[in-house]
């Protein structure tokens, strides 16, 4: 694969939500280190051995591995004890992965795997002055500056151009409880937690219309005649839409209380309040990012096969059956679970 090609690829993975470069661990297996787990619609994992534009999206089942690597039979067993477990995660972004790595013990190749890549950090950098603003404004007492990514940040403060902005760096790393050459590292946690939670906000942020798009498009089949004689698919329909209506809002209003938790801790700057907002972003990280994968690949699937919209009753209510309803409990089992959780 051309270099470029491989960095495109290689990039599109980091930034994914449902993708995960096997190069990031530690295998044995010649070409595995190639390959990347994704979840499919039905929110499977199977292994991703390559794609392109002619050929499409060569997939497998991580037990069927062994078929494509018949002298590496030894090396395949062991590589997919980790695969195995590697496969139960909710999700594949980069923050989800870094969690359930570290909880299965399991090492890293390559930590720049498991980062945004740089196009993706550049995007994020509108939802990233949600949460500079506030320190900004804190330190220098103005919103004006410009800020383009977190590096800008740390540096910016690592090297304060004003007397008052040090006497306010002071002050916060007194209440910070950190000694002031201590600033800039509070400042790459600060800027990889809020990070995040930008990353997820622009995820829900596109995906959150798509769904409204697409409960409009399935409500269209009830008018047909088909449907209106079968009260099961009626009231199917009527509990698909429920469950996306009651997914998508929980998930909103957990983002809206991290926002009302990260005033919060400007309002009362201290050691407490801050690592009590880590830890509670990082607590959701794995629900948010398995809700948001269950949605995205599910949304990205009815784009592709309906690109146009249409599409007659029976064929809609044939994709809505095989590939939307199933996983669709999953999404919204895991979504309850974080909502019974204090946020």
């Amino acid at each position: 694969m051309p270099a470029a090609r491989r960095r495109a690829w290689d990039d599109e993975a980091r930034d994914a939500l449902h993708i995960m470069p096997l190069s990031a661990i530690p295998l044995e297996t010649p070409g595995l280190q190639h390959a990347r787990l994704i979840k499919n619609v039905r929110l499977q994992t199977v292994v991703e051995m390559f794609n392109d534009a002619s050929a499409g999206s060569g997939q497998v089942y991580p037990r069927d591995i062994s078929v494509y690597f018949e002298s590496y039979k030894d090396e395949v067993e062991r590589d997919l004890k980790k695969i195995d477990k590697i496969a139960q995660a909710a999700s594949f972004d980069v923050y989800t992965s870094r969690i359930e790595l570290r909880r299965l013990k399991i090492n890293v190749n390559d930590h720049e795997a498991l980062t945004l890549s740089d196009k993706k950090k550049a995007e994020l950098t509108q939802y990233m002055t949600v949460f500079t603003r506030p320190l900004i404004e804190y330190v220098y007492g103005t919103e004006q500056l410009q800020i383009n990514s977190v590096d800008d940040l740390i540096g910016m403060f690592a090297n304060p151009n004003r007397d008052e902005a040090l006497r306010n760096l002071r002050m916060m790393a007194d209440r910070l409880d950190i000694e002031l050459m201590g600033i800039p590292t509070f400042l790459e946690e600060y800027g990889d937690i809020f990070l995040s939670l930008a990353y997820f906000k622009k995820c829900l942020d596109e995906i959150v219309p798509e769904v409204e798009r697409f409960i409009t498009w399935m409500e269209e089949v009830k008018s047909s005649s088909e449907v209106k004689r079968d009260p099961r698919q009626v009231k199917m329909l009527a509990e698909i839409t429920r469950d996306l209506t009651d997914i998508t809002t929980s998930i909103t209003g957990r983002f809206e209380s991290f926002d009302n938790r990260s005033k919060d801790f400007w309002r009362d700057i201290n050691a407490e309040t801050f690592h009590s907002i880590r830890d509670l972003i990082q607590s959701h990280h794995t629900t948010i990012g398995g809700v948001l994968c269950g949605l995205a690949v599910k949304m990205a699937l009815w784009k592709t096969r309906f690109a146009r919209g249409g599409g007659g009753p029976n064929r809609r209510m044939e994709f809505i059956k095989s590939e939307i309803l199933p996983g669709l409990s999953h999404i919204r089992s895991l979504e309850q679970s974080a909502a019974r959780s204090n946020v």
